[in-house]
């Protein structure tokens, strides 16, 4: 019998019998404020914060608020199963914890405890390039669990080619590649503190401790910690990258590559001309562009291009188990979730990345339930109606 992530409730209700409650809101879209309150504004602001004057994010929102669920009744749901095939491997769930860098901001215990949350309970965790643990001691924390490698696509191809010969040694089985971010975003709320923890040599760690990054330097970080960071900064993006560059990734992965921060119909069928074995439909959670399409508008567009040939992930606004459901029904096989596990891992260190993540879980169970599915598979396009008003 499959696990019923429904049955978190009823652990909440039985230890509420000794008088224990959550130490975390079950209502995760309450955790930004929580977080808010509890810790300082720049790392707040690092991760709460959009691009422009947030319209993107608030539209990430409102795309999926205007989806509307129809539940069906007297359909059997008492036997459950969430698991889902994604590029090759089978997951619990239909999520990942998405890569979000510099996480020792948020949390001493930063990348490895969110990575531990993500294996105690099954769900793959992506690692950015820019966390602040090095890739090798957050693959040590994982055991043998499902982890996949996020790639800042480096100027240096050296750099590069070593980043990916590290993830592959170290156990990183999916390479998800962010290319939304050739550049550094307009992000006032981190311009109005002057706030960007890499130029303080913080989410670069990967960097330091990479035989090639080091190779670049006159001197050893320790001994002149600026010049390591401008070197950094140097080569951290590259707005000159085109499709045919793809191909050197290819040549140097074997696994499954996947490319974040798609929205154009077009770029997917790009993406599929290239080999590539799966898209993630993303704006970055609004973080780089103002003003642009909400990710959960773009999503049915890209699976009706490329859905037959590639695996299509969603990301961006995912705050509740209904949005999961409903990126599933415009099209997506899996959600990647991001600022609710960080607000989590701010808040209660590992065991607030675990609650999310069961919380989010639970919530998704219930709302399948409720709507009439057993499972992920039946979920589709039928079961959701636009509210036009």
């Amino acid at each position: 019998m499959a696990k019923h992530w429904a049955d978190f409730q009823y652990e909440i209700y039985l230890n509420g019998m000794t008088g224990a409650v959550p130490r975390l809101p079950t209502d995760l879209s309450r955790l930004e404020e929580l977080t808010e309150q509890r810790l300082g504004p720049g790392p707040v602001g690092y991760v709460a914060g959009s691009a422009g004057d947030g319209s993107t994010a608030r539209a990430n929102r409102a795309a999926l608020e205007r989806r509307r669920i129809v539940p069906r009744m007297l359909r059997d749901v008492h036997e459950r199963d969430l698991s889902v095939e994604v590029l090759g491997r089978t997951l619990p769930a239909p999520l990942a914890l998405a890569p979000v860098g510099v996480l020792s901001i948020m949390h001493p215990d930063a990348e490895p405890a969110a990575a531990r949350a993500a294996a105690a309970q099954g769900v793959p965790y992506v690692l950015s390039s820019a966390s602040s643990t090095p890739m090798e001691q957050v693959a040590e924390a994982m055991g043998d669990a499902e982890r996949w490698f996020q790639l800042y696509w480096a100027k240096d191809r050296e750099v590069t080619r070593s980043f990916l010969e590290r993830a592959k040694a170290s156990g990183f089985s999916v390479l998800v590649v962010t290319l939304d971010t050739p550049l550094l975003a307009w992000r006032p709320r981190d311009l109005d503190q002057a706030y960007l923890p890499f130029l303080h040599g913080v989410g670069t760690a990967n960097y330091f401790s990479d035989p090639a990054f080091l190779a670049g330097l006159a001197k050893p970080v320790h001994e002149d910690p600026n010049a390591a960071v401008l070197h950094f900064v140097g080569m951290f993006a590259d707005p000159g990258k085109t499709w045919p560059d793809l191909a050197f990734l290819r040549e140097n992965w074997d696994g499954p590559i996947v490319l974040k921060g798609v929205l154009h119909p077009d770029d997917a069928r790009l993406a599929a001309e290239a080999g590539m074995d799966g898209v993630v439909v993303s704006n970055h959670g609004g973080r780089q562009v103002a003003g642009s399409v909400a990710a959960a508008d773009a999503l049915p567009r890209v699976v009706e291009a490329v859905g037959d040939r590639l695996t299509v992930l969603f990301d961006s606004g995912v705050r509740t188990g209904d949005d999961v459901f409903k990126a599933l029904a415009l099209g997506a096989r899996a959600v990647l979730l991001g600022r609710p596990y960080v607000y989590g891992l701010g808040l209660d260190g590992q065991a607030g990345v675990e609650h999310v993540i069961r919380c989010l879980l639970a919530e998704f169970d219930l709302t399948l339930a409720l709507s009439g599915h057993a499972g992920p598979a039946t979920v589709g396009a039928a079961d959701l109606v636009e509210d036009t008003a």
